[in-house]
């Protein structure tokens, strides 16, 4: 059977159908660009026009629950050809195994542009196709590699979608610092076409129809997070003695317990010291409740510390991680303050999905 849009398009509403509910207008019109996409994909791959004429890529944004990687899964299962010509990844866990692996190239060719394509190639392989669900840049210190990363991809003529809580003009919010990435984002502008996917419903507050809640659903809001509290949710507070020191990333961590499942650490360590995502997916992929004690006001902390809770709330609420937040404040006054930046504004979005308990 011949591949058109409009049978791509009908995954989209199959899918839907699947999980109990319809497109909505902005999730149609992704749907629509998405279906386009791959049947230039799929025409492409037929008559060998990849490197020669590759189509531009989409960037799916919009806030947190909004269905973008319902689609851009939708999306994958549906492009014609076979599978082993594209790929999908989190782009948290890709970009750490790209981390290690230009370090490990590095060692082998001692050369940065050597060790960033030879990485490319041992990652993603001889692909057409590389989608990436919940792209964003919080750290300086990555930006320039995710610059060559999305360069070398555009040389090989890989088409590239992206799902993200963040329009191009919002990668790398650090005001430090953004001034530095605009030419990657007038690229990212210029070589693939931004999608909005912002429609009125947050279809994470519904139950979900294959497990029920996610986990990160599961967690609370504390206050005052005090031993009571905790133990009302059946968490027991640790002992002094359980105190570690753990090594994230060959950089250490001191935290108040590390159990076999759970995380427990106080704002400071957590957001105050020089961790960074990648830190916080290690640690989400071996504790699956984490417990986050002493927080403060937001707009008392540094600019430094408050970006990095948000990267915690964002791979947390991503990886499903069971979290509870304490502190001697109501979440109102966490969050309070006029000159906060847009980030914590999306971040109170995603602990809206946590019950407050005080």
């Amino acid at each position: 059977m011949r591949t058109t849009v409009e049978t791509i398009r009908s995954r989209f509403d199959e899918a839907a159908r699947a999980r109990g509910y319809l497109l909505d207008p902005a999730q149609r019109q992704a749907a629509d660009r998405l279906a386009e996409l791959g049947l230039a994909l799929g025409r492409g791959r037929a008559h060998g026009l990849f490197h020669r004429r590759t189509p531009p890529g989409l960037y799916l944004w919009g806030p947190v629950g909004r269905g973008k990687t319902w689609l851009l899964d939708t999306f994958f299962a549906a492009v014609p050809g076979p599978a082993d010509r594209r790929t999908r990844v989190h782009f948290h866990a890709f970009f750490r195994q790209l981390h290690e692996a230009v370090r490990r190239h590095r060692d082998n060719h001692g050369h940065e542009h050597s060790a960033v394509d030879a990485a490319v190639s041992e990652l993603v392989g001889d692909v057409d196709l590389v989608c990436f669900d919940e792209f964003h840049v919080h750290d300086p210190g990555d930006a320039m590699l995710v610059t060559r990363l999305l360069r070398e991809l555009h040389t090989r003529g890989v088409v590239l979608v992206c799902t993200s809580n963040y329009p191009p003009s919002g990668l790398l919010p650090n005001p430090l610092y953004h001034h530095l990435f605009e030419p990657t984002i007038r690229e990212i502008e210029t070589r693939m076409s931004v999608v909005t996917v912002a429609g009125p419903q947050d279809y994470r507050a519904l139950p979900r129809a294959e497990s029920g809640a996610g986990a990160f659903a599961r967690g609370a809001v504390l206050w005052p997070g005090d031993p009571g509290q905790l133990r009302a949710q059946g968490l027991v507070p640790p002992t002094p003695a359980e105190a570690a020191t753990l090594t994230v990333n060959k950089r250490a961590l001191l935290v108040e317990a590390a159990r076999p499942d759970e995380l427990w650490a106080g704002f400071e360590a957590l957001c105050e010291g020089r961790t960074s995502p990648l830190d916080y997916l290690v640690l989400a992929e071996t504790y699956p409740t984490w417990v986050v004690r002493d927080l403060p006001p937001l707009k008392t902390a540094s600019a430094e510390a408050r970006q990095r809770f948000v990267n915690l709330i964002d791979v947390c609420c991503d990886a499903d991680v069971r979290l509870f937040l304490g502190s001697d404040r109501p979440l109102s006054e966490l969050l309070a303050g006029d000159d906060l930046p847009t980030d914590i504004v999306r971040t109170a979005s995603r602990l809206g999905l946590l019950r407050r308990v005080g």
